[in-house]
């Protein structure tokens, strides 16, 4: 994908636009927020960093790449986790920015920034995203911050400290002091006060003179060195070019000024009075074939100031959906209805009988049956927002790009406040069934106390989930996950190397967001499904099966390695065969674990909405009996489908 990367002279910014290479995609431009008075250094802001904001200007000369700048106008106004388009918030400033990045270089589909636990500004980074139709990059997101900082430095990202801020740091002693030199104080001030080695916590800020982009640009060879190896791994295959200048930043003059001296961790920044560009020793050629595929050339190096007014929030689109939700057409007379309740939950199951009849295809299906059940939500007091999963069914996996716009028409994050449902989508038999063409279970609790993980922002921690629905929903004490399929996460594509693999992977993936919650799927799984393709020949489903049982020993001896005191919950297995699964898997995993509350991890790793009730109504067996059981060993089940 083309690029434009977020750029606030930190090193995270400039380390993801270094793994955004390394995956493969280009940056093609460069945005900064800065602040509106060119004196002032830092702004009472939640979102950007602005100190060193007077050097920003040399990277867009440094990198050959056109960067865009806008002067914050708005401020912290929506302070709450889950962000709203809200006039006059300082997030407005960055959906200006970025709107106008892509209206002078359409070709930008997505956006980098260098996230790495704060859930504040990546969820506004990927909220500005989705309003844009831009695809959000954040490949430091949920890193360990010693490797991570360990490999900023390793790989040449050259940056010296602009701010420090926490207990430990002495503004006389440690600005203007680069990560390399700081990295042993750093991790003895993490043993002695928790703080993040990373200044995740606003411990400190940074600002970076030399990295390998500078003097390079979108494609170059980039040696990735991984820390505490010898071993060292290229990525890429083209040659390292000079598009900019192939010079570094040297910062020959600054101000050291103090904003709370001889309090216990007084608050210092870096004021920049002058610096230069130095020309780099290296001489590197361009290749004819990256020249050739570079764009708009006329506008490497340069800087535009994007103003204008932020725009007033808009309800075009809403309305526009809610147009077309009521053209949707309930028939009664075919609509079948199944709704059980346990406590302060229930479920509701919807389908059409015999519609292929009357209906074109799944999406058509899904239109009707999901307008019966927000009806049906309606009639109970509630809607979506109290929706805690939903189990998609449709009858053609080919139909799933389509039956997917149908969906985000009627769960959108408006009638979300609280978080969107997670969900897992399976080809089913069921027009043998006469069970239509799109068949939906949906959990519902009578509350909103419900936490929510929605990460849409792709990263090498999990994949993501850029559609309306999340990687996973915790209510009272059982956490819900969507189902998992083996994709690589920093390139949502599908593990090439056979079933096990991708059920490896999915695994990974499930234990990865599984941890967000302090918690694993080895040791607080309840129940497993294990949905398998029809594709997958029969010894690599008998596979499919010792590599998860070896493979969750294994997490479990590591979990005792490590101190863990959890008690150990053995699952039940539900192994089923189904047709097809989304972008032709062999497998997907859909774990439901139990999250005693002692465990949970702070409102900082996962959207915090409420803390109240839930419980499990898990049906992976529908109403007509085509799905058939034994008993397969203790606490275990197998299920097959019938075809």
């Amino acid at each position: 994908m083309k690029v434009v990367a977020l750029v606030s002279g930190g090193k995270d910014s400039c380390y993801a636009m270094m793994k955004c290479i390394q995956y493969g995609h280009e940056i093609v431009a460069l945005a900064n927020l800065m602040p509106a008075d060119d004196s002032v250094d830092e702004l009472d802001s939640f979102m950007y960093q602005t100190v060193g904001h007077q050097i920003i200007a040399s990277y867009a000369e440094c990198m050959g790449l056109p960067l865009f700048r806008r002067r914050i106008q708005g401020s912290t106004r929506h302070q709450t986790l889950n962000y709203k388009t809200t006039p006059g918030d300082e997030v407005e400033d960055m959906f200006v920015l970025l709107n106008e990045v892509k209206r002078q270089i359409p070709s930008i589909t997505a956006v980098s920034s260098g996230a790495i636990a704060s859930d504040y500004q990546r969820l506004r980074v990927e909220s500005v995203c989705s309003r844009l139709g831009l695809v959000s990059l954040a490949y430091l997101w949920k890193q360990d911050q010693s490797l991570l900082l360990h490999e900023m430095i390793t790989n040449g990202i050259w940056a010296i400290t602009v701010k420090v801020a926490a207990i430990g740091l002495v503004p006389s002693k440690h600005l203007g002091k680069g990560i390399a030199f700081l990295n042993t104080h750093l991790h003895k001030l993490k043993e002695l006060y928790g703080i993040n080695v990373c200044g995740e916590g606003g411990e400190y800020e940074t600002l970076t003179l030399d990295c390998p982009l500078f003097g390079s640009a979108s494609g170059y060879t980039l040696l990735i060195v991984h820390p505490f190896s010898l071993e060292i791994k290229v990525s890429g295959l083209r040659t390292l070019y000079t598009m900019g200048k192939n010079a570094r930043i040297v910062l020959d003059e600054f101000q050291i000024v103090l904003h709370s001296p001889g309090s216990i961790a007084s608050v210092g920044v870096i004021h920049p009075l002058a610096f230069h560009l130095e020309n780099k020793e290296t001489a590197i050629s361009l290749s004819n074939n990256d020249k050739a595929n570079y764009s708009s050339p006329e506008k490497k190096g340069s800087v535009f100031e994007v103003q204008g007014d932020c725009p007033q929030r808009s309800e075009a689109t809403c309305q526009s959906n809610a147009e077309r939700n009521n053209l949707v057409e309930v028939r009664d007379d075919i609509i079948y209805i199944s709704r059980t309740k346990k406590d302060n939950i229930f479920s509701i199951c919807c389908w059409l009988q015999d519609s292929c009849k009357t209906s074109a295809g799944s999406n058509e299906d899904l239109a009707i049956v999901l307008k019966h059940i927000e009806s049906q939500l309606t009639g109970y007091g509630f809607g979506w927002g109290h929706v805690l999963y939903i189990h998609l069914y449709i009858a053609d996996m080919n139909e799933f790009a389509m039956v997917n716009e149908t969906y985000v028409r009627f769960i959108t994050q408006e009638k979300c406040p609280f978080g969107v449902p997670s969900r897992s989508t399976i080809e089913l038999p069921l027009l043998q069934a006469s069970l239509g063409k799109a068949y939906i279970e949906v959990l519902v609790a009578s509350d909103n106390s419900k936490n929510v993980l929605h990460v849409q922002s792709i990263s090498s921690w999990a994949p993501s989930c850029i559609g309306p629905y999340s990687q996973a929903t915790l209510h009272k004490e059982i956490l819900h996950m969507a189902g998992q399929l083996g994709l690589d996460p920093a390139t949502m594509t599908l593990c090439n190397e056979g079933p096990s693999a991708e059920l490896e992977q999915a695994l990974e993936n499930s234990e990865a967001v599984a941890n967000v919650f302090n918690c694993s799927i080895s040791t607080s799984a309840v129940v497993f499904t294990i949905y398998c393709s029809a594709n997958t020949p029969l010894p690599e489903r008998l596979e499919i099966q010792e590599k998860q049982d070896c493979f969750l020993e294994q997490m479990r001896l590591l979990q005792l390695e490590y101190g863990s005191k959890c008690k150990i919950l053995y699952p039940i297995f539900l192994y089923v065969l189904v047709p097809d699964l989304p972008k032709r898997a062999s497998v997907e995993v859909k774990p439901i674990l139990f999250v005693p509350r002692g465990h949970r991890n702070s409102k900082d790793h996962v959207a915090k909405i409420g803390s109240e009730s839930l419980g499990v109504n898990e049906k992976d067996v529908d109403h007509h009996n085509s799905v058939s059981k034994r008993e397969y060993g203790k606490g275990i089940k197998i299920l097959c489908l019938s075809s």
